[in-house]
């Protein structure tokens, strides 16, 4: 039998510096350990969970002294939910770590010349600024270790404790547990009033939460959409029709919030919590709301995406157009377009914009912002980028003078960096919510091109997300 190893910890270590998603570095004797809920200048006792000949990942069992640069979190659920890690930092040193991330991407992956990167745009605006959030509702609640050993010490039954119905998010690394909340400072409000409504109204009527566990009950997740515009969205999701169930919560919300724009349902009989393949049911208004950027109007179903940080979202398109150098003439490609929303915001200074993406109902939605717009420059397209474009498609529509690209997270495919280094447009602008794999397609385009300026926005305080923009040309 394999006898059961013996964690390994290190103790009165120095955190050192940042390193990528969220996490902090220390070395030691010649291993670099990565050190979760940390940041440089903190010295932790530490135990392992991995652990390689040249590096390894550790929680911290204590902190022995804390850094100067840390600031006491403002949300009471800091270090549970697993959101806004950074709330330990200082907005300025947040930045200068998200900037860090970017140039080390770009110059350990890519392998490239690169530009001196322009200094970070940051937010004005660091809490409350997301225009839409989703919440679970679940049977079962997420505590901390600390949590749990003083429920013991009080006595009381654990189960009873730990089974009921709780609103919040779902927990990291536990499928079937939610962490309750009470005030998340993501999205204004009333945000936090209608999800502690609906859990209150609910729990009154006895109506059972989903157990995602044994895929039974009735209540099972909302979104809550707030544009700058003012408009209110809210989308219930639920696990089967049940006519009284609904007929009264939903009446509840409307007449306790009369300023929700519109309001709808789901009913999602699935495993999964995905809505995509399914039809959400308008209940009040008119199913979608109106967000501005500039002064394009963009409608903005359930179903829609469109950037979470309205406000840093205008200043990431307007660097995009900055960097697409239009001047009228251009025939301007939107790979990945989405909703359309970076080819319309482009557009006044474009001859012509030709948006491409596989999602046929954002193509859909794009189609409607255009016409919300009055734009008779835009045009929409369902498909894989890498086989739309092709000769016939030139031939119809005219070949790119500049190519936007805005892929997920994932990057671009090879096929797609392959046709674009046989399309050779004199320009590409590279928006990408992910600098690693931003990075390895800047190494596939250096066949054919040079990198000439670098962006990076922060679209999301608070956490170790960040946003980059790449402006690319095409070698003489």
């Amino acid at each position: 039998m394999r006898k059961n190893k013996q964690p390994v910890i290190y103790r009165d270590i120095l955190v050192e510096d940042y390193a990528a998603e969220g996490k902090s570095l220390a070395r030691i004797d010649g291993k670099v350990v990565f050190i979760e809920k940390s940041v440089p200048g903190d010295i932790v006792d530490i135990q392992l969970y991995k652990n390689k000949k040249d590096w390894g990942e550790a929680w911290v069992l204590n902190y022995k002294e804390y850094s100067k640069e840390r600031e006491t979190p403002f949300c009471e659920h800091f270090g549970t939910c697993g959101g806004c890690q950074w709330q330990i930092l200082p907005y300025q040193k947040q930045l200068a770590f998200k900037h860090q991330q970017v140039i080390d991407n770009l110059t350990r992956i890519a392998k490239v010349p690169l530009p001196e990167s322009q200094p970070i745009i940051g937010a004005n605006q660091i809490s409350h600024y997301r225009n839409k959030v989703e919440y679970t509702f679940a049977t079962k609640k997420y505590y901390t270790q600390k949590e749990f050993d003083a429920i013991r010490a009080e006595g009381k039954d654990l189960k009873e404790i730990m089974f009921g119905s709780f609103g919040g998010f779902h927990a990291k690394g536990s499928f079937d547990k939610v962490v309750e909340i009470n005030e998340c400072h993501l999205q204004a409000e009333p945000t936090n009033e209608i999800r502690n409504h609906v859990v209150a109204y609910c729990r009154s009527k006895e109506i059972p939460f989903y157990d995602i566990k044994t895929k039974e009950g009735w209540l099972r997740g909302m979104m809550v959409r707030i544009a700058t515009t003012g408009q209110i969205m809210i989308n219930l999701m639920v696990g089967f029709d049940d006519e009284n169930m609904l007929k009264g919560l939903l009446e509840s919300i409307s007449i306790t919030f009369p300023q929700i724009t519109t309001i709808l349902y789901t009913i999602n009989t699935k495993w999964n919590d995905s809505i995509y393949d399914l039809t959400p049911i308008v209940y009040k208004g008119n199913g979608y709301i109106t967000e501005q950027l500039e002064n394009y109007q963009f409608k903005v179903s359930p179903k829609s995406f469109f950037q979470t940080n309205t406000k840093q979202g205008e200043k990431l398109y307007t660097v995009t157009r900055e960097f697409a150098e239009l001047t009228g003439n251009e025939v301007v490609y939107d790979l990945y377009c989405g909703t359309g929303s970076i080819g319309i915001f482009v557009s006044s200074k474009a001859k012509k914009i030709i948006g491409v993406e596989v999602i046929e109902d954002a193509i859909a939605d794009a189609k409607e912002n255009a016409a919300l717009n009055s734009l008779n420059n835009c045009s929409f397209y369902v498909g894989d980028a890498e086989k739309v474009c092709n000769d016939d498609f030139f031939a119809k529509h005219g070949k790119p003078d500049v190519i936007i690209t805005d892929p997920p997270r994932a990057g671009m495919s090879e096929k797609l960096v392959k046709k674009l280094l046989v399309i050779e447009a004199p320009v590409i602008v590279y928006v990408s919510c992910n600098p690693a794999t931003q990075a390895r397609d800047l190494g596939w385009l250096d066949e054919k091109y040079v990198v000439t300026k670098i962006q990076p926005v922060d679209m999301f305080p608070q956490t170790h997300h960040i946003e980059n923009v790449v402006q690319l040309k095409l070698k003489n």
